[in-house]
């Protein structure tokens, strides 16, 4: 049995990815940038952010200028300069490969927005106030992208929180080593000094739903998603299979030490989060981590990137492989019965078959699903105009509206899973939306 890590070597597991720039680093790292007129790393930002012009800000040493052209378009900016892929974003589109590699915009970003942060700068303030009342429904980035620029154009914003804490999965479901509590919290409160009122413990069914459209000129809808979806195998329901976010959940909210983890977990599932979780079951001190997945390695969802970190973290891959059984004894998990897969000819992509006569075991203490979640479509039963798409609710693009009188949405519950800055873009749109729908004169009522 592996021994426990000691709280100095949990602490050096769970710190940051990529450092903090100090200045002298930040100012080589954007002289590299070839401020090209056309940015095709703006266009490749989801926000938009004007990244030659932060970049060129930085250079010239004017970090708080570079955060506040950042924090225009992606309040959260520090949060994705930390967790956001930008190795297919930003990065991905820059064409200064011929010295070492894309311009690091993620960690420039990180540099300007930290500056921000550690002096309390505050670059926005309120837009006079309308007398128009709007409901967001959570308090992840969509919700908090929605109520920051709604305060700006002078709106009055409630945030409904279902937790005890606010942020959604930008405060409690990134692993911690990219994303602290403490630093997603510090967003928050740039929403919250806007003037943006949140209520915790909060959660919202169908029937407070309708009394939130019927009290308030508009409702946003930015309530994530649901529970892990079952495999509905035997031995399921045993207390050592863990749905992903649990697993992720307590590195935020108890001491790393008081974490619980397997020596020897099985990670169902191939998407980043599925990553996530086996890079910190590793630096919580298991002796074995395992992702195991039923299709191959060229069709997982997870960033190519992603996968490249936990192979250096030591995690081990089987593929095509598909659990039938989840092995019990005496009520405790002790290994998980699989099957082998292969593709099948029909479907896009293709239906995985089993291979008959090719069962096997692999032996674990700690099982962990991350398959994906589903939608809360519950939430808008019986809603006249909304409608759905392959477990997503639609919007429109332009506007975020859900075709209810007065009801918007974004983020998760519209992408089904996306990153953090697609959220806060989502969370932009809709709040121009509202706002255009509430300066119409239109007050939403019951249907």
């Amino acid at each position: 049995m592996k021994t426990p890590l000691t709280l100095e070597q949990l602490g050096n597991n769970f710190s940051d990815l990529h450092p903090a720039y100090r200045q002298n680093e930040a100012l080589v790292e954007a002289a590299r940038c070839l401020f090209c007129f056309d940015a095709p790393c703006t266009r490749a930002c989801p926000t938009h952010i004007d990244v030659p012009r932060f970049i060129r800000q930085i250079l010239h040493d004017n970090p708080a200028g570079a955060a506040k052209t950042i924090l225009s378009e992606n309040i959260l900016g520090g949060s994705c300069a930390r967790a956001c892929p930008t190795e297919v974003l930003c990065e991905g589109a820059c064409v200064d490969r011929t010295l070492g590699g894309p311009v690091q915009i993620g960690r420039l970003q990180r540099y300007a927005t930290d500056y921000a942060m550690n002096g309390d700068l505050r670059f926005f303030q309120p837009g006079r106030e309308t007398g128009k009342t709007v409901a967001i429904v959570g308090s992840g980035p969509a919700g908090l992208s929605c109520a920051h620029e709604l305060r700006k154009m002078g709106h009055a914003v409630t945030l409904f929180e279902a937790r005890d804490v606010a942020g959604g999965l930008n405060t409690l479901g990134i692993a911690a080593y990219k994303i602290t509590t403490e630093f997603a919290l510090s967003e928050v409160e740039l929403v919250r000094q806007m003037g943006a009122h949140i209520r915790l413990n909060s959660p919202v069914d169908a029937a407070k739903l309708a009394r939130l459209r019927a009290s308030y000129d508009a409702v946003f809808l930015g309530i994530g998603l649901g529970a892990t979806a079952k495999l509905n195998l035997p031995g399921e329901g045993a207390a050592d299979v863990w749905e992903a976010l649990d697993f992720i959940f307590q590195t935020h909210t108890q001491p790393l030490s008081e974490c619980h983890v397997g020596q020897n977990v099985i990670v169902i599932g191939a998407g980043n989060t599925a990553i996530d979780v086996a890079t910190e079951a590793v630096r919580l001190g298991a002796a074995n981590a395992t992702i195991a997945y039923r299709r191959s390695q060229e069709e997982m969802s997870a960033f190519a990137y992603e996968y490249e970190l936990a192979q250096n973290d030591g995690v081990r891959f089987e593929w095509s492989v598909q659990p039938v059984e989840f092995v019990l004894r005496d009520g405790k998990l002790t290994a998980i019965e699989f099957q082998r897969t292969r593709l099948g000819s029909s479907g896009r992509p293709a239906n995985v078959e089993l291979v008959a006569g090719s069962e096997f075991t692999m032996v674990c203490d700690m099982a962990v699903k991350a398959l994906g979640q589903m939608a809360l479509l519950e939430l808008l039963a019986g809603v006249n105009g909304v409608r759905f798409e392959k477990g997503k609710l639609v919007v429109d693009p332009e506007t975020g509206s859900t075709g209810a009188s007065g009801l918007f949405a974004g983020g998760d519950c519209i992408s089904l899973g996306a990153e953090i800055v697609n959220a806060v873009q989502e969370g932009k749109i809709a709040a121009r939306g509202i706002d255009q729908y509430l300066r119409r004169g239109i007050v939403t009522g019951s249907e």
